[in-house]
């Protein structure tokens, strides 16, 4: 017994000395990142003259983005690993092309595009809008690619000049989407679908259901799709002169301009106007030297990353203490109960942020700036009596809806007094489901029964059990009076009748130019729009505007402020990178699959858009 005691002793003194080895590399890891950012102090960041601004779009563009630990940002940034999908926020974007539109020192932009994967039309045309000003005080942009997808095509169109790889390509797929349907798994798996619904084009339950779309789905999906196509395809060829047959979706056209490029992809490209030469990386690094000069430590062209230009800007010392405030609460994500961190919309964070607004004396309107397909119907619910609040305090709202707001989104902007929506954004869905499954079946087949007593004869909601049509009843009938809730309120916020409403709800998609018409929607325009009319409601002139954020605790503003200095030092791979199109396909499985984790309404009631993009990529 004493050898195999030995034999533990010295195995538990391994793990042990191990275990302080790791323990020792990472504190004297940590202690060399404290001791870099005090030393570097405040080492300004240069912006280098006649350089070129890079526009770095990793990921999607989003309006808010999501909650990551910055710990884990900063170790996934250290050692090159992958951690949550890449987002670069939108509002930065815009504000450092529009700062480098009147710099000396910034002499063209340079659109980093290989790991951008869209963000929603609305949202590019934001940035397209501050491109093409950027043009217009006659600073040139370009863009390289080894290949471009539609997202990054859009932006590329924007600028003087496109190039591409000699083995590149381009082309127009045209918009849609398909989804996955679990109807046959679940039978094969002998589990019980519950589903309770009202609105014929509510189709968001239709995976559990059926084994394809319905025919309302498809009908609804395809206006749509083709008013989305249509808007993308028609600000393409204002923006460039195209070959007709690249654009017009046929694949008789496609492979005829093919051919006439003799198969080359690349060349067709040109040859049809997608773009104006083709270059190999060097040539291009080369290229772009030539035009700004060579910076000898970079051994490259004299460039500055958008997100170091902004840190780069001298702060500007304003008195605005006592200046009025237009604040701007972000609501981005999926709406979920409870609270939740950036990315998803918590029914009670959220609320407490329009709260957070409505007690700040310097508050005189807000904008609620919309990017979600809806959730749970019960947050929902707390996010608008938040609006009736600010309203009952004299502060008007406007609803501004970005590439998003349908179902839970639209329910949370009805109130308002203003609704300001993008042509292009996805709304409408009013309409309710509630679903849920149980397994009885299941364990019956593999020999699992549930009995027991239970005191009354209420309808007890246990997944082990079927569920009793009495209680089927009583889900179908809460599921009516919240359709009928969700249409009164939107009849009442939008001064419309109740047959006018429910003749366009139903569940029913539509765009913003089109929600427009139908009276959902009061006016088309983007967030500084919005912004305008919210200080005009307020009856102000001198106001900042404020983007009311969540607090963060000590260890988070402690590792915020650490971590963030600390990756000015990590070394930016300058190498073009390619998105894997199966991890892509992967990953948006896994989301749809994710989605029904965020199913936690107190009551089962959601106001979820069926079609309506997570992350609204085109």
């Amino acid at each position: 017994m004493s050898g195999i005691a030995n034999v533990f002793k010295k195995l538990f003194g391994l793990i042990n000395g191990i275990r302080k080895i790791l323990l020792n590399v990472i504190f004297f890891f940590l202690l060399a990142i404290v001791v870099v950012v005090i030393l570097a102090g405040d080492e300004p960041i240069l912006v280098p003259e006649n350089g070129v601004l890079v526009v770095q779009l990793r990921g999607a563009l989003v309006e808010e983005k999501t909650w990551i630990d910055p710990m884990d940002t900063f170790f996934n940034e250290a050692f090159g690993t992958e951690g949550a999908p890449p987002e670069t926020l939108l509002s930065d974007v815009v504000q450092s092309i529009e700062t480098a539109k009147d710099d000396p020192r910034i002499s063209g932009i340079y659109l980093d595009l290989s790991d951008f994967t869209g963000g929603g039309i609305n949202k590019m045309k934001q940035v397209g809008e501050a491109l093409l000003s950027f043009r217009e005080a006659g600073k040139p942009i370009y863009s390289y690619g080894d290949y471009y997808s539609q997202s990054q095509y859009f932006l590329a169109a924007h600028g003087e000049k496109i190039y591409l790889n000699p083995l590149g390509a381009m082309l127009f797929e045209g918009m849609g989407g398909y989804r996955l349907y679990f109807n046959e798994l679940l039978n094969k798996l002998k589990v019980s679908t519950h589903v309770f619904k009202v609105g014929a084009y509510k189709s968001a339950v239709e995976p559990y259901t059926r084994n394809d779309m319905s025919e309302q789905a498809r009908e609804a999906t395809a206006e749509l799709y083709d008013a989305l196509w249509a808007d993308y395809v028609n600000s393409v060829q204002q923006l460039r002169t195209i070959d007709p047959r690249l654009l017009s979706g046929t694949i008789e056209d496609f492979k005829a301009v093919l051919a006439e490029s003799n198969e080359d992809m690349a060349r067709m490209t040109l040859n049809g106007g997608l773009v104006d030469e083709l270059l190999t990386r060097e040539d291009f690094r080369k290229q772009m030297i030539n035009l700004t000069g060579l910076d000898d430590d970079e051994k490259s062209w004299r460039k500055i990353t958008h997100k170091n230009y902004l840190d780069a800007q001298d702060p500007v010392f304003v008195k605005t203490k006592d200046k009025s405030e237009i604040a701007i609460v972000v609501a981005r994500g999926v709406i979920v109960d409870g609270y939740q961190k950036q990315g998803s919309i918590g029914g009670d964070s959220t609320a407490e942020l329009l709260r957070k607004a409505r007690l700040n004396d310097a508050t005189k309107a807000v904008v609620l700036r919309i990017d979600s397909p809806g959730g749970s119907g019960f947050a929902s619910e707390v996010i608008r009596q938040e609006v009736l609040e600010l309203q009952a305090a004299g502060i008007p709202v406007i609803a501004s809806m970005s590439s998003v707001a349908a179902s839970g989104g639209y329910w949370i902007a009805a109130s308002a007094d203003q609704i300001w929506a993008a042509p292009t954004t996805i709304t409408g869905s009013i309409g309710v489901f509630g679903m849920f499954f149980t397994i009885e079946d299941s364990l019956a087949h593999v020999g699992v029964y549930s009995d027991g007593y239970h005191t009354t004869e209420m309808p007890v909601m246990d997944i082990t059990r079927p569920l009793p049509e009495a209680a089927a009843d009583v889900v179908q009938s809460s599921i009516d009076k919240f359709y009928r809730d969700f249409v009164s309120m939107v009849a009442e916020g939008r001064g419309m009748t109740y047959e006018q409403v429910h003749e366009v709800a139903q569940g029913r998609v539509w765009t913003g130019a089109k929600a427009q018409e139908l009276g959902l929607v009061d006016r088309l325009g983007d967030l500084d729009e919005a912004i305008t009319a919210a200080a005009e409601l307020a009856q102000v002139t001198d106001y900042k505007v404020v983007t009311v954020e969540p607090e963060l605790n000590a260890r988070e503003r402690f590792l915020r402020d650490l971590f963030s200095q600390a990756q000015v030092f990590l070394p930016v791979s300058e190498s073009p990178r390619t998105i894997d199109p199966m991890k892509q396909e992967l990953m948006g499985v896994w989301r749809e699959l994710q989605l029904t984790s965020k199913f936690n309404d107190p009551n089962g009631v959601y106001l979820l858009c069926e079609v309506c993009p997570i992350n609204s990529s085109p």
